[in-house]
């Protein structure tokens, strides 16, 4: 009996480590941003067929691109606490399975995109993997501007999905392109600090390893987030959304500021790691208050 529960159970072990190699829980981000920039984006004439290509072409593609990357990876991964039991790293997987695994679902996802989305989708995504896979991952160890290029393709899929309904990617789209590449500077800074032992021993030159007082990357925290917030309402002054947005994304921007503030106070991982949570709410409550305020036939 025993050793017909782990001969049942290897095979379920193993699926789930090619599921862990996908980075569910990052690419459920990727998918809302996504989802809500194509219901943005669709004029009130919402086509279902389009919105699920789009969504399971982008979830491939981005599966595929988390695989690729812990490919390259493989090496530091097993020196960070958080990541050596990855299952690349922790010998359960080889990287030649990987980069199958990444360049299948990668491949299937822009097929998907090519076929069933307009084809300036398809660039954004294709655009999206080569920058996160080819150009973010080697610069984690080269420079400190790493996080800045890797907040592109982190933000593309918000300009992907709009593009996925209009055929283009006007204003609307790279405004929200422009308010998810924003978020993403203070809410990766706030995780580099909570890990930056981690991340030192990987040799991964994020800002909170090379600045250990905390004073540059307080100030770009606080800077971005500024930037952030005349940003998040533009949606009102180009007819996106409603006069009430505006007051709602205020008060959302003034709360996540009074975090990054709060931490800039006192340098401590508690005050990081409530940073980085509030910026995961900040993201999905901004655009849903976008969607709830969307002007009809914008």
């Amino acid at each position: 009996m025993k050793t017909g529960v782990v001969i049942l159970a290897a095979p379920r072990s193993r699926f789930m480590d090619y599921i862990t190699l996908t980075k569910p829980r990052l690419n459920s981000l990727v998918l809302m941003t996504t989802g809500v920039a194509y219901y943005l984006g669709s004029r009130g004439t919402f086509e279902l067929i389009a919105f699920v290509n789009t969504l399971i072409g982008t979830a491939l593609v981005a599966g595929g691109a988390a695989a690729l990357n812990q490919v390259a990876e493989c090496e530091p991964d097993g020196l960070m606490e958080r990541t050596r039991l990855r299952p690349i790293p922790d010998g359960r997987l080889e990287s030649r399975e990987g980069r199958l695994l990444g360049i299948g679902l990668a491949g299937s996802g822009l097929l998907i995109l090519l076929i069933g989305t307009p084809l300036v989708a398809t660039v954004l995504a294709l655009a999206t993997l080569l920058i996160y896979v080819a150009i973010y991952t080697p610069l984690k160890q080269r420079t400190s501007w790493a996080i800045a290029i890797g907040a592109i393709p982190g933000a593309l899929p918000a300009a992907l999905g709009w593009a996925a309904a209009r055929g283009t990617v006007s204003i609307e789209g790279w405004i929200l392109f422009g308010i998810v590449f924003l978020w993403q500077i203070p809410h990766f800074l706030a995780l580099a600090w909570m890990y930056r032992e981690d991340f030192k021993r990987a040799e991964f030159l994020f800002l909170p390893v090379l600045d250990p007082s905390g004073d540059r990357t307080t100030r770009h925290m606080i800077a971005f987030i500024a930037l952030l917030i005349p940003v998040s309402v533009t949606p009102t002054w180009i007819g996106l959304a409603e006069f009430s947005y505006v007051t709602g994304s205020v008060m959302l921007g003034i709360g996540f500021l009074m975090l990054a503030i709060r931490f800039a106070i006192a340098r401590t991982v508690t005050n990081a790691r409530w940073l980085f949570i509030g910026s995961i709410i900040y993201l999905p409550l901004l655009f849903g208050l976008l969607m709830l305020t969307q002007i009809n036939g914008a």
